[in-house]
């Protein structure tokens, strides 16, 4: 016996490869929206790279904090690129992220028996929301401080024990060089590794089940003499050789806009990340990354500071229980135009939240974020109704497929 039959007699490798891939079979009505997936995997492993690199000249003190973030860009060999990689990944998996969920919510992923796949894929979009903010308060900037000094005086309004929960946090209390360690040590390891776990059991349940499609349809309902799905294909080699494809294409627009926009016209890296922090120096206004800023600005909607924060939280949380809210029995929403109607709406209004939660909290804006609030919790209100007497179109009985 030969060392590769040895090892391969004993390795779960060849059995999860042909279950997972060779023999794991996929729609074969998938579109440009399916690509999100497999892109956000290329991404993580991209952020696992960059940040290696920047975390081994990166001192967590506050006096060395920023002054080693300065000196990656601009002392260190191709510092700078890494440090771009990791800044810019990060935004661009918020953009795969929300490409994924709302293909999920237009086709009905969401729905039975794929829940769970949808619960745990939100948990991983709200674990990403946590890595980031840790990682956004690391370099130790003017806005990293202040930045980290409203989030965290959030916690102050957990009843009883918010004054605790709040100094454990910051290991203090106020922002400092405790803060940066306990930070840190959740941004590389504990949280990192929720995630990587997170990815591993969303995929573990998504094979169980299998994929959705943009029509809706089970493929299993359909089989052919050997038990395989005629309206499906094995993922590997049609799908992922699919999606080699589509790696080069997304590190071709990647890698454009590291070298020549790498702050996305300050939307990726703002400008007051470039001042280091000063406790005597507040800013005007401290905004979160564009990919928050939905939140805050509900959150700022509200006058009330403990109203804006259940808001705000009613906003986060409430999509966990979207399976449960949606009582037609049709995924998709290319057979239901009233709810494709209003998931329209919503995602425009999603953008509309990112983009005046980015503005100063001007009299001229309060408006727009009330407006905007209203639509983001009316449609979670509205959806089981709705749903209920929408007029829908009956699916066809095979996923519709046109051969390129």
């Amino acid at each position: 016996m030969g060392l590769k039959e040895w090892v391969y007699k004993r390795s779960p490798l060849p059995e999860m490869w042909r279950e997972h891939m060779a023999e794991y079979y996929a729609p074969k009505n998938f579109n440009i929206f399916y690509y999100a997936g497999s892109l956000l995997l290329l991404m993580v492993a991209l952020q696992f790279l960059s940040g290696f690199l920047v975390l081994a000249h990166y001192i967590p003190s506050a006096e060395n904090a920023y002054n080693s973030v300065f000196g990656i860009m601009y002392d260190v060999k191709y510092g700078w690129l890494m440090q771009y990689m990791h800044i810019d990944g990060s935004s661009l998996i918020f953009v795969l992220l929300y490409v994924h969920m709302a293909r999920g919510m237009l086709y009905g992923s969401y729905k039975a028996p794929r829940e769970l796949v949808w619960l745990i894929g939100y948990t991983l979009y709200l674990v990403f929301m946590a890595e980031s903010f840790f990682g956004y308060v690391l370099p130790y900037s003017n806005l990293s401080y202040w930045a980290g000094t409203v989030i965290t005086s959030l916690l102050k309004s957990i009843p009883f024990i918010g004054g605790w929960v709040t100094t454990i946090a910051r290991g203090g209390p106020g922002i400092s060089g405790d803060t940066l360690g306990r930070f840190m040590a959740l941004h590389v390891t504990l949280v990192f590794i929720l995630i990587l776990g997170l990815i591993a059991v969303h995929i573990l349940y998504l094979h169980k089940v299998g994929s959705n499609n943009p029509d809706g349809i089970d493929i299993k309902e359909n089989k052919d003499s050997d038990g395989h799905p005629l309206d499906g294909i094995p993922f590997h080699p049609y799908y992922s050789v699919k999606d080699l494809s589509g790696f080069g294409v997304w590190l071709f627009i990647f890698s454009a806009i590291i070298f020549y926009a790498p702050t996305f016209h300050h939307i990726f890296l703002e400008r007051t990340m470039s001042t280091p922090a000063n406790a005597l120096k507040s800013l005007p206004d401290v905004t979160p990354p564009w990919y928050l800023s939905p939140f805050y600005a509900m959150l700022r909607s509200i006058p009330n500071k403990t109203g804006g924060i259940l808001v705000m939280v009613f906003a986060v949380l409430v999509p966990f229980i979207l399976p449960w809210l949606d009582r037609n029995p049709v995924r998709s929403t290319r057979y239901r135009p009233v709810t494709r109607i209003m998931l329209i709406i919503f995602f425009i209004n999603f953008f509309v939240l990112a983009w005046v939660g980015e503005q100063p909290p001007l009299p001229k804006f309060f408006l727009t974020e009330r407006l905007g609030t209203a639509i983001y919790v009316g449609f979670f209100l509205l959806l089981p109704i709705v749903t209920m007497f929408e007029p829908t179109r009956k699916p066809p009985a095979r996923v519709r497929y046109r051969a390129h």
